[in-house]
């Protein structure tokens, strides 16, 4: 069972950047996509980013394209989300995600299924 661990959240201004990384254990790290959602409070989770396991796919969320870049660092076992000209409707826990299946990427975020612990993005207007 991978173990996920995320970092980087915090208390922000609008228009502001915060970058999350996210550290995940095994030896298997670079045959499944990575990604990040996040959960508003009293909303589902939704789907923020995924990147492929060789790192040359990425997919977005509409709402987040243009602001936010996902990237991995295979050697390190390491996924980030940069975060940039950020919202209050940004404001959220994140959550770094590992694909069910090796070598499988979905533009829609699907497929995801081991979960980090979540870190909370909270951005003041």
């Amino acid at each position: 069972q991978v173990q996920l661990v995320e970092s980087g959240g915090g208390l922000v201004q609008a228009g502001g950047s915060l970058r999350l990384s996210c550290a995940a254990s095994g030896r298997t790290f670079n045959i499944y996509t990575m990604g990040w959602f996040r959960q508003a409070p009293g909303k589902e989770r939704e789907f923020v980013a995924a990147i492929g396991w060789r790192g040359d796919s990425t997919y977005y969320a509409d709402s987040v394209k243009g602001r936010f870049t996902i990237s991995r660092d295979n050697a390190r076992n390491t996924v980030s989300l940069q975060m940039n000209s950020l919202k209050p409707e940004d404001t959220a826990v994140y959550y770094c995600a590992r694909n069910q299946r090796p070598y499988y990427i979905d533009s829609r975020g699907g497929g995801f299924g081991s979960w980090g612990q979540g870190t909370q993005v909270t951005v003041s207007s």
